[in-house]
């Protein structure tokens, strides 16, 4: 368990997906109270490596770090103080005007301002391409790969969305997985399976969802998602390595450092690093 350094600087994390997981668990790690915000269901694909997986679990752990779904003020306060990471159903943001968080970081990735506001808190921190740093928010994070992944920019915004997924092992485009039509993805398999080319995945409307290669089921939609045609389900890596469906990605952990520094350096942020006398989560 993580102990908690800077009680008073409560962080508030929209998103509980995988690139946000390494957000999340770098700033855990630190000494930082962490609480995330979640869709009713969740648009995770790589559940295994994200805390907002606990809106469908109740209970998840993620490289030794605990994320319990939570339904109220009361019950944040508690999971924090027990040492876990409240995940919260808030994306109407109800609770915020409570929990008076010091920073927020948006980790959705939606690849545009769905509604963060600059003035939403102390320090307002945005993932990747969609924030202009002094209208959204107060700083950016690179989130695309290669020399700047992870660079915090307090000037401009990211690097646009190129649209191609990363390269593994020579696989780009045909590692991830996308709904033919709209409809429930009903798994065959689990996440982790180590499957050969042809074999089925899942099953969308009927119709298979079928392995283009042989590898390791790194990531599925849940179930309970009702997916809309073209909309990424699922994601398979052709390096075969069942732990890396288990743990948070070099990628992840290079934005989540990003974060971090840019928490520790923004000066509104600095006097709740210290400790009074008073309550220390204020909740």
């Amino acid at each position: 368990m993580a102990s908690v350094l800077f009680s008073r600087a409560l962080v508030v994390v929209r998103g509980g997906g995988d690139l946000a997981s390494g957000v999340i668990y770098r700033l855990r790690r630190a000494g930082f109270p962490v609480m995330v915000t979640e869709l009713e269901s969740p648009l995770l694909v790589r559940r295994t490596v994200s805390y907002g997986d606990a809106v469908y679990n109740r209970v998840v752990t993620v490289d030794g770090l605990t994320a319990r779904l939570v339904d109220n003020r009361h019950d944040v306060a508690s999971t924090l103080a027990a040492g876990e990471i409240p995940v919260v159903v808030d994306p109407g943001l109800c609770l915020w005007p409570e929990l008076r968080p010091v920073v927020i970081v948006d980790g959705r990735l939606a690849k545009v301002n769905l509604d963060t506001r600059i003035t939403d808190a102390p320090l307002v921190i945005g993932l990747g391409p969609g924030f202009t740093v002094g209208a959204d928010c107060h700083v950016v994070i690179e989130t695309n790969r290669g020399h700047d992944l992870g660079r915090v920019i307090y000037q401009g915004s990211a690097a646009p969305d190129t649209g191609e997924p990363g390269q593994v092992k020579g696989q780009t485009h045909s590692r991830v997985l996308r709904a033919s039509s709209a409809g429930h993805v009903r798994p065959a398999v689990r996440i982790g399976a180590q499957l050969e080319a042809g074999a089925v995945i899942a099953n969308l409307n009927g119709e298979p969802v079928i392995a283009p290669f042989s590898g390791v089921l790194r990531g599925l939609i849940h179930e309970q998602v009702v997916v809309r045609a073209g909309m990424k389900i699922g994601d398979l890596d052709p390096r075969g390595d069942v732990k890396i469906c288990y743990s948070i990605s070099e990628k992840s952990l290079a934005v989540g450092g990003g974060v971090l520094e840019a928490v520790l350096a923004a000066p509104q942020v600095r006097s709740y690093l210290v400790e009074t006398d008073e309550t220390s989560t204020s909740l």
